[in-house]
């Protein structure tokens, strides 16, 4: 069992910068796991955003953030980190941090592959 505590969410300015941390603990085989985030605005559907594979830290980016996003890893804190650049409005939400078992060397973008949620911190951007 993997559980996850995050931090680092609250309120910015738009255009200004955020980063959220997330740590993990339980984990049994560590470098086969993925971490990252997954975000939800009021009335919207959960997209993805950014993932992370413990073993080689090679990183994957939705696309729709273009480019706004630095995700990174202390493997030796077992911490993930997620730099968000140049906030927008659209950008509040409530961000989730995730852990699940990479498959096949890789992170995948869709929530089934995260068993494990982290508890949610609000990020509100105003103009």
């Amino acid at each position: 069992q993997v559980q996850l505590v995050e931090s680092g969410g609250g309120s910015v300015q738009a255009g200004g910068s955020l980063t959220l941390s997330c740590a993990a603990s339980g984990a049994s085989n560590r470098d086969n796991l993925c971490m990252g985030w997954f975000r939800q605005a009021p009335g919207k559907e959960r997209e993805g955003v950014a993932f992370i594979y413990m073993r080689d830290r090679s990183t994957l980016y939705v696309d729709s953030w273009k480019g706004r996003l630095t995700i990174s890893l202390d493997n030796g804190k077992n911490t993930a980190y997620l730099k968000i650049h140049s906030l927008e409005v659209e950008d509040t939400a409530m961000y989730y941090c995730v852990a699940g078992r990479a498959s096949g060397g890789a992170c995948y973008q869709t929530d089934l592959y995260y068993p494990y949620w982290g508890q949610g911190t609000q990020v509100t951007v105003s103009s």
